[in-house]
């Protein structure tokens, strides 16, 4: 018999991970972001950039888990790391880079809470952002493209996380 959230036996958990969202606004992907926030735990989810929109695109693919996910809206991604940097988050990029680490090689530590960053569809986590970060982390990959779409990276990279976090 297929189970459902109402007869599954999983547990439900809080990791002490914030995931920032570096100005994704395709509505879609913010509504899909919400879901697997939820779906993994997930402490916190700061939106971030000035095209932000919760309305009813956002609404039909998050499910309802926009109602609980605890969640902000900011202007700036580059202020709300240096928030979290400033009380001892490790921040923590998804984004391929000439220094990146492979994911599955990272070892995540639970000494402090974790900031997931995840960028744009287009240009990904930003330059001044990137610098902040105390680890860039990247999905290897085997095909010839060298991205995925940011919600699938995001749902692999959290999958990684809270395993380690267990």
């Amino acid at each position: 018999m297929q189970l459902t959230h109402y007869n599954s036996n999983f547990t439900k958990q809080t990791f002490p991970i914030t995931v920032i969202s570096n100005n994704i606004n395709n509505a879609p992907n913010i509504g899909s972001l919400f879901r697997i926030c939820d779906a993994f735990g997930v402490e916190k989810l700061i939106l971030c950039g000035s095209h932000i929109s919760l309305g009813r695109k956002m609404t039909k693919t998050s499910r309802a888990t926009e109602k609980a996910v605890i969640f902000e809206v900011q202007e700036s991604a580059l202020s709300a790391i240096e928030i979290l940097k400033s009380k001892g988050y490790q921040i923590i990029s998804l984004e391929i880079t000439e220094n990146s680490r492979p994911l599955h090689t990272y070892k995540f530590s639970k000494k402090s809470p974790i900031a997931l960053v995840v960028g744009d569809e287009n240009f990904g986590v930003s330059k001044s952002i990137l610098y902040l970060s105390d680890t860039i982390i990247h999905i290897d990959m085997y095909g010839q493209n060298s991205s995925m779409n940011v919600v699938q990276a995001t749902n692999i990279a959290l999958y990684e996380i809270t395993k380690q976090l267990l």
